[in-house]
């Protein structure tokens, strides 16, 4: 692919009234940065990925802390990895590559074929419904991808997560797909008799109507803070 210095002019301002009209901008930075910045260039999906992770986490401290400012300033910085991994993914020849478009446009299909109640004549009662449908959709997704393949519930868990999260969504999906509950405290070697009892938490915590991870960060929280509140002697 012959790369292009892209135009850096035209650049509306804030005041620009089309909506998504400083998105088109961010691609056009994007495409600049890459061409004349020399760490832009030689960045990689597989270098950029740590920096995906952190930003996503100081989105989630954000949100959590209800500092709207920092929010919309995080939320900018994971809209920077995804633009970014799409620019890198562009330059790709060997039929893999794709567009920040591309990617937009699988979002755009998925959202419509999963919401037949706004984009189709599918009508529901109310929100669990349209979680039901949506799960429904996606499991019929999954069954045509696997070519006759065997589909499990837990298809898709991406197990790189952090392991209170894994668990949790572990336990959810296969709870949605009727799997019995004592699966759950069955025991198997090489798994201590802590890692069980921290499963049995996840899963307790779930029958409570609570999320694991966010009750842990928060305990984790308050923790910090009586531990600040000790080094300062109060």
């Amino acid at each position: 692919m012959t790369e292009q210095s892209p135009s850096p002019e035209r650049r509306p301002g804030p005041a620009d009234p089309r909506p998504g009209s400083r998105l088109v901008d961010l691609v056009q930075v994007m495409d600049t940065l890459r061409v004349m910045c020399p760490w832009d260039a030689r960045q990689t999906h597989a270098s950029l990925t740590p920096h995906l992770l952190e930003e996503t986490y100081e989105a989630v401290d954000a949100l959590t802390a209800g500092d709207q400012a920092a929010v919309r300033e995080e939320l900018g910085d994971v809209l920077l990895q995804v633009v970014f991994h799409a620019r890198v993914a562009q330059e790709r020849t060997d039929g893999t590559g794709y567009t920040i478009d591309d990617v937009a446009d699988g979002i755009i299909s998925k959202l419509t074929r999963r919401h037949p109640h706004v984009f189709g004549d599918v009508s529901v009662s109310g929100p669990d419904e349209v979680k039901q449908n949506w799960d429904d959709i996606k499991a019929a997704e999954r069954a045509a991808a696997g070519n006759g393949e065997p589909v499990s519930a837990l298809d898709g868990v991406p197990m790189n997560q952090p392991a209170l999260s894994l668990a949790a969504e572990l336990l959810r999906r296969a709870g949605r797909a009727g799997a019995p509950a004592e699966l759950a405290s069955a025991g198997q070697d090489g798994v201590s008799d802590l890692g069980e009892q921290l499963l049995a938490l996840v899963e307790q915590a779930q029958a409570d109507g609570l999320d694991p991870e966010l009750e842990l960060r928060a305990a984790a929280r308050a923790y910090a803070e009586r531990v600040r509140d000790w080094e300062a002697g109060t």
